[in-house]
């Protein structure tokens, strides 16, 4: 059984994955960089590490230095959280290799996940739908230009090693496509160090709609419901809520369904997500399975009732799932919200730099999972994100209307954020009626309405201000007044 657990990661969850441990009576093993010496998960974790400098490279991706840690402090498991080394097939093979107990899916099951090509022909195999595209890879842009022409463009060009929204192009004609194809070659090349394109159909006004699934080491599969992820911006998510509001129980049983056989056609042990494209006329194509535990998987926790990391510790010591599908009920609807240090009028730029004071919103129903406090650094190394707001309702407008009360009570000083953007979205007819598609953004000129939105704000403020103003110059002359009437040294009277 699982005594301590080395979390391969930082920030939030780091944090996230530590509190579940602490519940459960298990030792943690943080590793931190130089940046983050003074961390929250460097604090809260039973023992911490220092793994090398700011640079991810040389430190929370070196899996030398992290293997050296595991063996030194005796650390019997590793949580791999999200990003760095938790898709690494390399690593998750070498910690089986080690008795290590890998907190996820098997080196095999990864990397055959994590190759997009071999992964669609795993589900076509098992009659999961995919999006019509090339039957393997491309070897030229000639090949691609004929099968972009026989499917119709707009076509998407695909890096198999991307993720995350990156090595992915939409081009509309063949001259785009040439352009595409040499900038996504070179993405690749630039992230992983080799390059393997794929031509899928560009499907337009689509939904992005993931399954949470968990499978147990005894072949048990179940799925965890949907979320709703098609806000987004450059491919990556920031709004997600579940359930959809275009996913009935039937489509949710039919889907859940395909889901379940996904995981049993890559040998998927743990919890991990299968992200499907769900075209204007309803119909689900299967895109990839991210082999980790999901940036948003709060949202499903606060419908589910469960605790996921309990559950892929539970998994990883090799126990049953302690439930069948017809056990799990969705309860109420949820929203997270991802909190980035980005300036929205600047094309999502990063901003970092110290954060002096910050104000984290709570009250019924509401969560957020954050590295943030008073007087700590959003680093520029590391990935934008600083905080995971979630609210839970037991209708959507109710978890909609406490998502807006807490995006107000959010105070972060020192550096931009998305919440403005994520206030208008969230009171926009469009998000309220549940009018969802992964370009919503462009679609529906969000970035033209936070415009209005914050010079409605800021002549609301003047006018507020002004309103003000008046009222207290109004209550010093009737103190004035007063205090004149009764002595004449009036001016040293003022109450």
């Amino acid at each position: 059984m699982i005594e301590k657990v080395l979390i391969a990661n930082r920030g939030e969850i780091a944090l996230r994955v530590i509190r579940t441990c602490k519940r459960l009576g298990i030792k943690t093993v943080a590793v931190y960089s130089d940046e983050d010496y003074d961390s929250l998960h460097v604090k809260q974790a039973t023992e911490a590490y220092h793994i090398g400098e700011a640079s991810p490279a040389k430190s929370y991706l070196n899996q030398e230095k992290i293997l050296e840690v595991i063996l030194s402090s005796g650390a019997d498991a590793i949580h791999p959280g999200y990003g760095f080394l938790s898709e690494n097939s390399d690593f998750a093979t070498t910690c089986e290799k080690n008795n290590i107990n890998f907190i996820g899916p098997s080196g095999k099951s990864m990397d055959l996940c994590g190759d997009k090509m071999q992964c669609k022909a795993a589900m076509l195999k098992a009659k999961v739908p995919t999006v019509p595209g090339s039957p393997g890879l491309v070897k030229d842009v000639e090949e691609a230009l004929k099968i972009a022409n026989d499917i119709d463009y707009p076509v998407m060009l695909k890096s198999v090693y991307g993720g995350g929204g990156r090595g992915i192009r939409i081009v509309t004609n063949d001259n785009e496509l040439r352009e595409g194809f040499e900038t996504v070659t070179s993405e690749s090349i630039s992230a992983v160090g080799k390059s393997a394109i794929i031509v899928e159909k560009f499907l337009e006004k689509t939904r992005h709609i993931e399954y949470q699934m968990c499978r147990d080491k005894h072949g048990n599969a179940v799925h965890i419901f949907e979320r709703e992820c098609s806000i987004q911006r450059r491919n990556q998510k920031l709004i997600e809520q579940t359930p959809s509001p275009v996913v009935d129980q039937e489509t949710r049983d039919r889907v859940g369904e395909l889901v379940v056989k996904a995981s049993e056609a890559v040998d998927y042990t743990n919890l991990g997500t299968a992200e499907f494209l769900r075209a204007d006329n309803g119909e689900f194509y299967f895109i990839e399975i991210n082999a980790r535990l999901q940036v948003e998987h709060p949202i499903s926790e606060m419908v589910s009732g469960l605790d996921f990391v309990k559950l892929q510790i539970d998994i990883a010591n090799g126990e049953p799932l302690p439930f069948k599908q017809k056990d799990l009920k969705m309860n109420g609807y949820a929203i997270e919200c991802r909190i980035n240090a980005e300036d929205t009028f600047l094309d999502f730029a990063p901003s970092t730099g110290p954060v002096p004071d910050v104000t984290i919103p709570s009250g019924p129903s509401v969560r957020c999972d954050t590295y943030l406090y008073p007087g700590c650094t959003v680093s520029p190394f590391y990935d934008s994100l600083m905080a995971k707001l979630c609210t839970w309702g037991q209708t959507f407008d109710e978890s909609r209307t406490r998502m807006l009360t807490a995006l107000n009570d959010f105070y972060i000083q020192g550096v931009e954020t998305s919440i403005p953007l994520y206030k208008t979205i969230l009171n926009s007819e469009e998000y309220k009626k549940g009018d969802l598609s992964t370009d919503f953004l462009k679609r529906y000129g969000m970035i033209d309405k936070l415009t209005e939105d914050l010079k409605k704000e800021k002549v609301e403020k003047s006018e507020a201000a002004i309103a003000a103003a008046i009222v207290h110059s109004e209550f010093f002359k009737s103190r004035i007044q007063k205090n004149s009437s009764s002595s004449s040294n009036w001016k040293y009277k003022l109450d």
